[in-house]
This record gives C-alpha cells, structure tokens and sequence, in this order.
C-alpha cells in the first residue's frame, strides 16, 4: 500500500477554560489515502470538528494542539520533540504559520463548512467572492479568474452560472449555497478537503443531490475527502472507511461494509441502532439512553461506560486503547472495547453494572454525577 496523504498519531487538543481543561480531541490517531472518503462520525460533542479544525491549525485561543503529529505529503504541519531541557518544542521540519496559509490552506487543503451563509459574505456577489478566492490562491489575473470562477459554478450544477456568478447568497437556496462552497473548495485543485457536516443544514432531497455531487466529482477529480458528520446514513452512502468519535476518542476505525455487518463497538452498534432503517418496522425510535458527559472530566476507564448496555465493572478501571480485533479484505478493524479477546483483562468473569441502559430507573440527579464521572466540578 501507498503512502497516506495525511497521517494524524497521537493527536490532542485541549481548551483552557476557568472551570479547567476540557480534553476536546484525546489522543486521534487515522489516516487518508489519496481518492478516499474517510468518515469521522460521533454525535455532537464527540470532538469532530475540533479534530478537522485541528488539521490545518485553526484552532484558537483557548485552544490548542498540546500534543501529536499531522503529516501531509511528507510535510510535518504539527509535530512535538522534547528539548534539552526536557520541554516539549516545535520540531524544526513544522511548517511556519505563513507556509501553512500560503501553500497548504486552500491549496492543498480545502474546507466545507457546515453553514453557508456564515462562509459566504452577504455583502459581495457569489461570482466576486469565488473569483477573489481564485485569483489569491492561484495567482490568477481577474478575467482568467472570473473565467475559471464560471466554470467551478457549472460543474457544481449551477444553472446560468453567468448570469448567478453576479447574484448575492440571499438569492440563492440553501443548497446552491452549499455547491459554491463545494466549488470554492475545488477551485484551487487540492488534494484533499475537510467536509465539516455541509449536509446538515439541507432537507433530505438536496442533501441526497449534494452527496451525488460530492461522489461524482471525487470520482472525477480523484480528490480525498474526510467527511465530518453524525449522519450514519451519509457514512454508508459516501465513505470507504469510517472513524467513529466519542468524547474525544476515536473508538472503531474499519472499512464502510465491515462498521455495518460486522459492528465491533457498542457505541457505534448504539447509534446505527438509533436510526429508523426502511426495512424495518418498529414502534418507536431507539435512541442512546443518558447524554454525553463533558470533556472537562470524563468517566473512569472506557468513557461510554456509564451508557453502555454491555458495561460490565472492568469497564470501569480499565481505559481501553483503539486495538485491532477483527479483519476484513485484509483492512484491520480496529476498536476500543475490553469485551473482546485482543484486550484479555477478564471481561467475560466482570459482574455487568447496572446500567441506566438496563434498569431505566436511575433518577436525573444520579444519572448527572455518574455521566460527568462522579465528579461535582464539570461545566
């Protein structure tokens, strides 16, 4: 196998808060090869945005990268290295923050965000807006810009685009709004893009249009993808493998088949079994018992412990790393789950807790403490 494009180990990055530390991205680790689509998947609160953002280092204060490596192309865009002092530094192969805007952002890297109207500047036209983008990122004259500018508006499936390249985004739906981002995102020819749930937003119909738009124009460009979103049923429509996030965690990594058919965490069993499937008939909906708790100070040992329907006490004391458990076509499959043999810490001997998930008669005030680890000093 090749190479990854982009090769994230170890990543965290935390927010300093008066309330404390709240551990937002703990300890990432995946990889993107070029002409994939890689899932990042949790609800929200799992940490997915912060992780993308964390990709091309816009993370901002109170936030920062405390730790880990991100590598694109070869090219180290965050990376530690101890000092003599035995302080933690920046190596000296990191890209400068200068590098990072003028040849990574953009360039090689491209984002699409959630909401269009928040990216897209109400004030200046749609066309004026993505031939700026192009002039400054591909150095560009203005009518060569304009030029290409019309042209990204068309393949995105704009109608007219000469006559929309000089509208504003109020005149356009939602989901034309999204297509110029999606052509923004293009223009510059990267070799991969962060796709921060642009779905979201949408009614089913446009979301479907745009994930056709999406896979079409992966397909032609040959561009990698890390698709960002809770949407379960977008991951098996578009992705080829999938990182499932919960609390700052990643807690399974396999190819898109084998995170269906063969579901090797309960939290990802949790949330496709809280999604209303057309093959089946059921009476009402079946969501994760109890809330995520905060990140500021999470539970002991496997943090979806005190949610878990397969909790048992081991789970308690034991902090389970992302294993290899299983294979498929060759592709590990990996997860954070002490019930399987990989982690041989007596799981099957363990006394099952008593889960909210089980009993369903755990009072809020209980539930509260035990979600935010016992502790009294969360958010």
């Amino acid at each position: 196998m090749s190479d990854p494009l982009l090769s994230v180990e170890n990543l965290k990055t935390q927010f300093f808060t008066e309330a404390g530390t709240v551990r937002a991205v703990d300890g990432i680790s995946f990889e993107v090869y070029e002409g994939e689509i890689v899932g990042l998947v949790g609800e929200s609160g799992a940490g997915k945005s912060v992780a993308s953002m964390s990709l091309l280092r816009l993370v901002e204060s109170p936030g920062e990268i405390v730790a880990g490596e991100i590598t694109y192309k070869g090219e180290t865009i965050f990376g530690l290295e101890e000092g003599p002092d035995g302080e933690l530094r920046e190596r000296s192969e990191m890209l400068s923050n200068e590098e990072i805007r003028t040849r990574i952002r953009g360039n090689e890297i491209a984002v699409i965000f959630q909401d269009p109207m928040e990216s897209l500047n109400p004030v200046f036209t749609v066309g004026g807006q993505l031939r700026e983008f192009i002039e400054l990122n591909r150095d560009l004259p203005e009518d060569e810009a304009r030029a290409e500018a019309i042209d990204m508006l068309r393949e995105v499936g704009i109608p007219d685009p000469e006559e929309r390249y000089e509208e504003y985004p109020h005149q356009f739906s939602g989901g034309m709004r999204q297509r110029v981002l999606i052509a923004m995102a293009l223009a510059c020819e990267p070799s991969l893009i962060i796709a921060d749930e642009p779905t979201t937003a949408l009614d089913v119909t446009v979301e479907g249009q745009i994930i056709d738009l999406v896979d079409e124009l992966q397909a032609k460009y040959g561009t990698s993808f890390i698709w960002v979103t809770h949407d379960m049923g977008v991951v098996a429509e578009i992705c080829d493998r999938v990182n499932v996030m919960y609390l700052g965690e990643i807690v399974e990594q396999s190819p898109v088949d084998e995170l269906f058919y063969e579901t090797k965490h309960p939290y990802t069993e949790a949330l496709l079994e809280s999604i209303p499937r057309p093959d089946r008939t059921v009476g009402e909906l079946d969501p994760i018992e109890g809330v995520m708790p905060e990140a500021i100070n999470p539970p002991s040992g496997c943090r979806f412990h005190p949610r878990c329907p397969d909790a048992k006490e081991v789970c308690q004391r034991v902090h389970p790393d992302n294993r290899v458990v299983d294979r498929a076509d060759g592709h590990p499959h990996r997860a954070a789950c002490v019930k399987h043999d990989a982690f041989d810490v007596g799981y099957d001997g363990s006394r099952p807790l008593d889960n909210l998930a089980d009993t369903g008669d755990e009072s809020d005030d209980q539930l509260t403490a035990r979600t935010n680890g016992g502790g009294d000093d969360g958010e």
